[in-house]
Protein backbone atom coordinates (compact mmCIF):
# COMPACT_ATOMS: atom_id res chain seq x y z
CA UNK A 1 0.00 0.00 0.00
CA UNK A 2 1.02 3.70 -0.53
CA UNK A 3 2.80 5.12 2.64
CA UNK A 4 1.49 8.17 4.32
CA UNK A 5 4.25 10.65 3.23
CA UNK A 6 4.18 9.64 -0.28
CA UNK A 7 -0.20 9.97 -0.48
CA UNK A 8 0.31 13.54 1.12
CA UNK A 9 2.82 14.59 -1.41
CA UNK A 10 0.17 13.22 -4.13
CA UNK A 11 -2.60 15.34 -2.88
CA UNK A 12 -1.04 18.35 -3.77
CA UNK A 13 -0.41 17.67 -7.45
CA UNK A 14 -2.84 18.85 -10.07
CA UNK A 15 -1.47 16.95 -13.37
CA UNK A 16 2.49 16.45 -13.03
CA UNK A 17 5.50 17.50 -11.30
CA UNK A 18 8.66 16.61 -9.69
CA UNK A 19 9.22 16.55 -5.89
CA UNK A 20 11.48 14.46 -2.57
CA UNK A 21 10.07 11.73 -0.86
CA UNK A 22 12.63 10.34 2.07
CA UNK A 23 15.62 12.25 0.22
CA UNK A 24 14.49 10.88 -3.19
CA UNK A 25 13.65 12.55 -6.87
CA UNK A 26 10.21 11.42 -7.80
CA UNK A 27 7.96 11.66 -10.33
CA UNK A 28 4.49 12.48 -9.23
CA UNK A 29 1.12 12.36 -11.50
CA UNK A 30 -2.24 12.90 -10.56
CA UNK A 31 -4.08 12.42 -13.30
CA UNK A 32 -8.46 12.31 -14.47
CA UNK A 33 -7.15 8.51 -15.02
CA UNK A 34 -5.74 8.19 -11.71
CA UNK A 35 -2.18 8.49 -9.77
CA UNK A 36 1.31 7.32 -10.27
CA UNK A 37 4.81 7.99 -8.35
CA UNK A 38 8.31 7.01 -9.80
CA UNK A 39 11.49 7.14 -8.06
CA UNK A 40 14.25 8.76 -10.57
CA UNK A 41 16.52 6.18 -8.44
CA UNK A 42 15.96 3.25 -10.39
CA UNK A 43 13.47 4.33 -12.79
CA UNK A 44 10.86 2.57 -10.52
CA UNK A 45 7.42 2.76 -10.12
CA UNK A 46 6.36 2.99 -6.76
CA UNK A 47 2.41 3.91 -6.56
CA UNK A 48 0.12 3.32 -9.23
CA UNK A 49 -3.66 4.27 -8.10
CA UNK A 50 -6.52 4.02 -11.43
CA UNK A 51 -9.71 6.28 -10.45
CA UNK A 52 -12.21 3.99 -8.12
CA UNK A 53 -9.72 1.42 -7.32
CA UNK A 54 -7.24 0.55 -4.57
CA UNK A 55 -3.81 0.98 -5.39
CA UNK A 56 -2.13 -2.00 -7.44
CA UNK A 57 1.38 -1.80 -5.64
CA UNK A 58 2.85 -1.54 -2.52
CA UNK A 59 5.94 0.39 -0.88
CA UNK A 60 7.61 0.26 2.77
CA UNK A 61 7.13 3.59 3.88
CA UNK A 62 10.72 3.33 5.20
CA UNK A 63 13.27 2.71 2.38
CA UNK A 64 17.31 2.52 3.31
CA UNK A 65 19.07 5.29 2.98
CA UNK A 66 20.85 6.81 -0.57
CA UNK A 67 22.28 4.78 -2.32
CA UNK A 68 20.08 1.50 -0.86
CA UNK A 69 17.34 0.34 -3.04
CA UNK A 70 13.74 1.11 -2.21
CA UNK A 71 11.42 -2.39 -1.26
CA UNK A 72 8.41 -2.13 -3.15
CA UNK A 73 6.58 -0.83 -5.87
CA UNK A 74 8.40 -2.57 -9.39
CA UNK A 75 11.97 -2.46 -8.71
CA UNK A 76 13.78 -3.07 -12.36
CA UNK A 77 16.42 -6.15 -12.05
CA UNK A 78 18.90 -5.26 -14.73
CA UNK A 79 21.56 -6.72 -16.50
CA UNK A 80 20.84 -9.32 -14.12
CA UNK A 81 18.38 -10.96 -11.77
CA UNK A 82 19.69 -11.98 -7.78
CA UNK A 83 23.88 -13.40 -8.53
CA UNK A 84 23.37 -14.39 -11.93
CA UNK A 85 26.05 -11.50 -12.71
CA UNK A 86 28.43 -14.61 -12.64
CA UNK A 87 27.41 -15.22 -16.08
CA UNK A 88 28.69 -12.15 -17.13
CA UNK A 89 32.12 -11.90 -18.40
CA UNK A 90 32.30 -7.84 -18.65
CA UNK A 91 33.72 -5.63 -15.76
CA UNK A 92 30.60 -5.04 -14.65
CA UNK A 93 29.90 -8.46 -13.24
CA UNK A 94 30.83 -7.92 -9.51
CA UNK A 95 28.46 -5.58 -9.09
CA UNK A 96 24.78 -5.90 -6.96
CA UNK A 97 22.54 -8.46 -5.70
CA UNK A 98 19.77 -8.06 -8.50
CA UNK A 99 21.91 -5.80 -10.66
CA UNK A 100 22.55 -1.86 -11.46
CA UNK A 101 19.55 -0.26 -12.52
CA UNK A 102 17.84 0.20 -9.05
CA UNK A 103 20.82 1.70 -7.77
CA UNK A 104 21.32 4.35 -10.01
CA UNK A 105 19.91 7.58 -10.76
CA UNK A 106 17.72 8.20 -13.66
CA UNK A 107 16.90 11.17 -15.96
CA UNK A 108 13.13 11.45 -17.04
CA UNK A 109 13.08 12.12 -20.99
CA UNK A 110 10.09 12.72 -21.90
CA UNK A 111 6.55 12.47 -20.53
CA UNK A 112 3.97 12.17 -23.00
CA UNK A 113 0.23 12.96 -21.50
CA UNK A 114 -2.64 12.53 -23.35
CA UNK A 115 -6.42 12.35 -22.78
CA UNK A 116 -6.54 8.42 -22.19
CA UNK A 117 -3.42 8.37 -20.31
CA UNK A 118 0.56 8.59 -20.26
CA UNK A 119 3.83 8.01 -21.08
CA UNK A 120 7.23 7.85 -19.42
CA UNK A 121 10.41 7.73 -20.85
CA UNK A 122 13.22 7.43 -19.22
CA UNK A 123 17.15 6.44 -19.31
CA UNK A 124 20.19 6.14 -16.88
CA UNK A 125 21.90 9.62 -16.12
CA UNK A 126 25.62 7.43 -16.52
CA UNK A 127 26.58 4.16 -18.50
CA UNK A 128 25.63 1.56 -16.16
CA UNK A 129 27.54 -0.97 -18.41
CA UNK A 130 30.29 -1.12 -20.73
CA UNK A 131 28.54 -3.20 -23.42
CA UNK A 132 24.56 -2.54 -22.65
CA UNK A 133 22.26 0.68 -22.77
CA UNK A 134 19.29 0.48 -21.04
CA UNK A 135 15.64 2.99 -20.85
CA UNK A 136 12.54 2.47 -19.54
CA UNK A 137 8.87 3.02 -20.96
CA UNK A 138 6.06 3.48 -18.41
CA UNK A 139 3.07 3.40 -19.75
CA UNK A 140 -0.18 4.09 -17.46
CA UNK A 141 -4.23 4.58 -17.91
CA UNK A 142 -7.13 3.70 -15.96
CA UNK A 143 -7.19 0.00 -17.07
CA UNK A 144 -3.31 -0.52 -17.69
CA UNK A 145 0.11 -0.20 -16.07
CA UNK A 146 2.92 -1.48 -18.98
CA UNK A 147 6.99 -1.23 -17.60
CA UNK A 148 8.77 -1.75 -20.57
CA UNK A 149 12.47 -2.46 -20.05
CA UNK A 150 14.33 -2.00 -23.68
CA UNK A 151 18.21 -3.18 -23.71
CA UNK A 152 20.68 -2.73 -26.54
CA UNK A 153 23.86 -4.52 -26.81
CA UNK A 154 26.63 -1.89 -28.06
CA UNK A 155 29.41 -4.04 -27.93
CA UNK A 156 31.06 -6.59 -30.57
CA UNK A 157 30.57 -9.39 -28.81
CA UNK A 158 27.63 -11.58 -27.20
CA UNK A 159 26.97 -11.41 -23.67
CA UNK A 160 24.48 -13.05 -21.80
CA UNK A 161 22.11 -11.00 -19.15
CA UNK A 162 19.17 -11.29 -17.53
CA UNK A 163 16.49 -9.26 -15.93
CA UNK A 164 13.01 -8.78 -13.76
CA UNK A 165 10.47 -6.50 -13.03
CA UNK A 166 10.01 -7.19 -9.16
CA UNK A 167 6.71 -6.14 -8.58
CA UNK A 168 5.27 -5.84 -5.25
CA UNK A 169 1.07 -6.27 -5.48
CA UNK A 170 -0.68 -5.21 -3.16
CA UNK A 171 -3.45 -7.38 -2.17
CA UNK A 172 -6.28 -7.46 0.21
CA UNK A 173 -5.17 -10.48 2.41
CA UNK A 174 -2.62 -12.97 1.48
CA UNK A 175 -3.99 -16.30 2.70
CA UNK A 176 -6.75 -15.61 0.28
CA UNK A 177 -5.01 -15.07 -3.30
CA UNK A 178 -5.10 -17.50 -5.75
CA UNK A 179 -3.34 -16.94 -9.20
CA UNK A 180 -4.54 -18.82 -12.03
CA UNK A 181 -2.27 -19.52 -15.65
CA UNK A 182 0.26 -21.44 -13.96
CA UNK A 183 -1.14 -24.69 -13.87
CA UNK A 184 0.76 -27.43 -16.05
CA UNK A 185 3.85 -25.15 -15.54
CA UNK A 186 7.35 -26.44 -14.11
CA UNK A 187 9.07 -24.86 -11.19
CA UNK A 188 11.86 -24.66 -9.26
CA UNK A 189 11.05 -24.62 -5.33
CA UNK A 190 13.58 -22.12 -3.33
CA UNK A 191 12.09 -22.87 -0.22
CA UNK A 192 12.62 -27.16 -1.09
CA UNK A 193 16.45 -26.40 -2.20
CA UNK A 194 15.39 -25.78 -6.02
CA UNK A 195 13.16 -28.60 -6.17
CA UNK A 196 11.73 -28.88 -9.49
CA UNK A 197 7.74 -29.67 -9.77
CA UNK A 198 4.84 -29.43 -11.92
CA UNK A 199 2.15 -27.20 -10.38
CA UNK A 200 -1.06 -28.66 -10.22
CA UNK A 201 -4.56 -26.53 -10.89
CA UNK A 202 -4.70 -23.19 -9.46
CA UNK A 203 -1.89 -22.15 -6.86
CA UNK A 204 -3.68 -20.99 -3.70
CA UNK A 205 -1.50 -18.60 -1.23
CA UNK A 206 -1.63 -20.49 2.33
CA UNK A 207 2.39 -20.12 3.72
CA UNK A 208 5.23 -18.59 2.03
CA UNK A 209 5.98 -18.71 -1.69
CA UNK A 210 9.45 -18.39 -3.36
CA UNK A 211 9.23 -20.44 -6.65
CA UNK A 212 10.30 -19.80 -10.22
CA UNK A 213 7.73 -21.01 -12.39
CA UNK A 214 9.01 -21.49 -16.58
CA UNK A 215 5.70 -20.25 -18.33
CA UNK A 216 5.63 -17.10 -20.88
CA UNK A 217 2.17 -16.63 -20.10
CA UNK A 218 -0.15 -14.58 -18.43
CA UNK A 219 -1.06 -14.99 -14.34
CA UNK A 220 -4.69 -14.05 -12.90
CA UNK A 221 -4.30 -12.90 -9.46
CA UNK A 222 -7.47 -12.86 -7.21
CA UNK A 223 -6.98 -11.40 -4.11
CA UNK A 224 -11.15 -11.91 -2.98
CA UNK A 225 -12.12 -8.39 -3.88
CA UNK A 226 -10.49 -7.89 -7.57
CA UNK A 227 -8.70 -9.92 -9.72
CA UNK A 228 -5.24 -8.42 -11.83
CA UNK A 229 -3.69 -10.14 -14.71
CA UNK A 230 -0.20 -9.70 -15.16
CA UNK A 231 1.10 -10.01 -18.42
CA UNK A 232 4.40 -10.46 -19.68
CA UNK A 233 6.52 -10.26 -23.34
CA UNK A 234 10.14 -11.83 -24.39
CA UNK A 235 10.59 -13.26 -20.58
CA UNK A 236 10.27 -17.24 -19.90
CA UNK A 237 10.14 -17.23 -16.63
CA UNK A 238 7.36 -16.12 -13.32
CA UNK A 239 8.52 -15.86 -9.89
CA UNK A 240 6.39 -15.91 -6.87
CA UNK A 241 7.27 -14.92 -3.61
CA UNK A 242 5.66 -14.51 -0.67
CA UNK A 243 7.48 -13.97 2.54
CA UNK A 244 4.93 -14.76 4.66
CA UNK A 245 6.22 -13.53 8.25
CA UNK A 246 9.68 -13.95 7.61
CA UNK A 247 9.27 -10.13 6.52
CA UNK A 248 12.67 -8.54 5.51
CA UNK A 249 13.92 -5.53 8.03
CA UNK A 250 12.61 -2.68 6.57
CA UNK A 251 9.36 -4.17 5.96
CA UNK A 252 6.15 -3.00 8.21
CA UNK A 253 4.90 -5.85 10.52
CA UNK A 254 1.03 -5.88 8.80
CA UNK A 255 2.46 -5.97 5.36
CA UNK A 256 2.76 -10.26 5.51
CA UNK A 257 -0.88 -9.79 4.45
CA UNK A 258 -0.59 -7.51 1.93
Amino acid sequence: MIPDSLKQLLSHVDGHQRATWEGRDVALFNMAWGEMAISLQGAQVLHFQPTDDTGWLCVTPTPQALPGAIRGGIPLCWPWFADERYADESPERNGPFHGLARHAMWRLDAVDDHAEGIEVHLSPEERLHSQLTARVVIQANAQRLNVEIISENIGDAPIKTSGALHTYLAVNEAHQCRLEGLAGARYLDKLRGFAESEQQGTLAIRGPVDRIYHTNEAVLLNDGQRTLRIGKQSSDSTVVWHPDSDLPSDTPADAAKQ
